[in-house]
């Protein structure tokens, strides 16, 4: 006999003690799916009130950090000042500049006609494949020759740019700030005393 005929026969075996406490395990799995579920859902909210607070605070950071302190200090003629606990209190100008690949051309032409092409990086490379050691060798040494075409690739450190953009803007010189993306923004910074 099947099983179904078996069920369904003469001989019928039900244990619903056993099928309640199915059921009910079952339930208890899927109310605690449920709980974890909206637990996660108010961790994922905290979360984002927690980063809009953050980005709220940072930006009352910057204002007084870059606006209203940098302001005060330069109404009363300071640009660093000993407070009484001994802490040192400074507001400097801090500088960022680049490149960007529209005004690759004309910064390149600039640094070069102010005697300043030395900081400009240019690299030459050529990929080879597997086992192309032999050829990369003679690459190196008859490039033109083999008939390879190398890459090149001309570029400024963008750490080199930033100081050369600090010292020229500080020192009066002249520096395209349109052309080299330069933003200049005020920074307060406090050293505590240890």
């Amino acid at each position: 006999m099947s099983k179904d005929a078996n069920r369904f026969g003469g001989r019928m075996s039900i244990n619903f003690e056993q099928d309640q406490q199915d059921a009910m395990s079952k339930t208890e799995n899927i109310q605690s799916l449920a709980d974890q579920v909206q637990r996660l859902e108010g961790l994922l909210h905290r979360i984002e009130l927690s980063e809009n607070n953050l980005k709220d605070l940072k930006k009352a950071y910057q204002h007084i950090s870059g606006e209203v302190i940098p302001t005060m200090m330069s109404e009363m003629g300071l640009s660093e000042l000993k407070l009484q606990d001994g802490s040192h209190l400074k507001v400097a100008t801090s500088y960022r500049a680049t490149i960007t690949e529209a005004n690759k051309e004309a910064a390149f032409n600039w640094l070069r006609n102010n005697g300043l092409g030395d900081i400009i990086k240019n690299e030459i490379s050529v990929s080879f494949g597997r086992n192309e050691d032999n050829k990369a060798a003679d690459y190196a040494a008859l490039a033109q020759e083999r008939g390879y075409q190398p890459t090149q690739k001309l570029k400024v450190e963008p750490m080199t740019l930033k100081a050369l953009v600090r010292e020229r803007i500080e020192a009066g010189k002249e520096m395209p700030t349109e052309i080299f993306g330069v933003f200049s923004e005020n920074k307060t910074t406090i050293k505590r005393n240890k």
